[in-house]
């Protein structure tokens, strides 16, 4: 019997700024979700994982790097014309090891390393137009 998603309720995403020579990883995605839009490594949190746990995961299967120093950035309420909405939590993270790679082509075709200055366009919205309201100090 395949269930249905419950959309009544908010799910919790979880995304890593991993920073490396004073650029931070970005994937162009693809999917159903934000598809041509660019934003950090991250996903959904599993039952019983603590958020670091979920930002180092999501970042391995998705990039194939290791991370280490991870640190709470900001909580946004990110609500999608498509009737998802999201908890995201977002972290910062300094790069460990490992070469930036697709692992996951249903999540990125492309990656790059960027700054505040250089973000690509189209970001994915709504979050990172809440993530500018909550955290200003980061894009100044």
């Amino acid at each position: 019997m395949v269930m249905k998603k419950d959309l009544s309720s908010p799910r919790v995403g979880i995304a890593l700024f991993v920073w490396k020579n004073n650029k931070f990883l970005m994937g162009k995605r693809v999917g159903l979700h934000g598809t041509n839009s660019w934003s950090i490594p991250g996903g959904h949190l599993e039952h019983g994982e603590s958020f670091e746990a979920c930002a180092r995961r999501e970042t391995l299967e998705e990039t194939g790097m290791r991370v280490k120093n991870i640190n709470f950035l900001a909580i946004t309420n990110d609500i999608f014309p498509s009737a998802k909405h999201y908890i995201t939590l977002w972290f910062k993270a300094d790069w460990q090891s490992g070469k930036p790679t697709i692992l996951e082509t249903e999540a990125f075709v492309e990656l790059g390393w960027v700054d505040f200055h250089s973000l690509p366009e189209p970001l994915f919205e709504p979050c990172w137009q809440n993530l500018r309201q909550s955290r200003p100090d980061l894009f100044s």
